[in-house]
């Protein structure tokens, strides 16, 4: 029996469990969650001790193309992997909310890794894409290992100090 049929899981397919405020809401916290897992957990990969071990297949692409968003080292998989394994026993999800965080993380990646001359270096920084990591952003983490670390957003970056001092002024030329 699975820990979902045994009741072990907080995974429910009623729509009637929760309100509709619940479903946007339990989506948006999970991505937010998901977002600081990985970001720490990204730069504990960056530790010289543990890079060569768990990240450096995905930075094999210095300039990164949609596939190098599926390049993962074995041990980097299972620890990214545990965040869900973990969220399922916590918070209460419908299946199709958890069906569409892992939408959402899937295209993000791909979006992400488009690399600079796949969209314009502009997209999406206008006020409210300054939040989010984009193709930019995120191909200036391929080029120099020691910024940009967020999946979608660029909240901790800024906070610890990990966001490119001249990344403003990058993308605005």
């Amino acid at each position: 029996m699975s820990s979902y049929d045994s009741g072990l899981t907080r995974l429910y397919t009623d729509f009637r469990g929760h309100e509709l405020w619940y479903f946007i809401i339990s989506y948006i916290g999970v991505l937010i969650l998901q977002d600081s897992y990985f970001y720490f957990t990204h730069r504990l990969f960056h530790h010289p001790l543990l890079f060569q071990k768990l990240h450096q297949g995905h930075h094999q692409s210095r300039h990164p193309t949609p596939w190098t968003s599926f390049a993962f080292d074995p041990l980097e998989a299972v620890v990214q992997s545990l965040f869900f394994i973990v969220i399922v026993y916590l918070i209460p999800l419908h299946f199709i909310t958890l069906i569409a965080v892992l939408i959402t993380m899937t295209i993000w990646a791909v979006v992400n890794h488009l690399g600079l001359d796949r969209l314009p270096l502009s997209f999406p920084h206008h006020w409210l894409g300054k939040w989010f990591i984009g193709p930019a952003h995120h191909s200036l983490h391929h080029l120099k290992y020691q910024v940009h670390y967020g999946l979608y957003f660029t909240f901790w970056d800024n906070i610890l100090g990990t966001q490119d001092p001249n990344y403003e002024r990058k993308i605005r030329e």
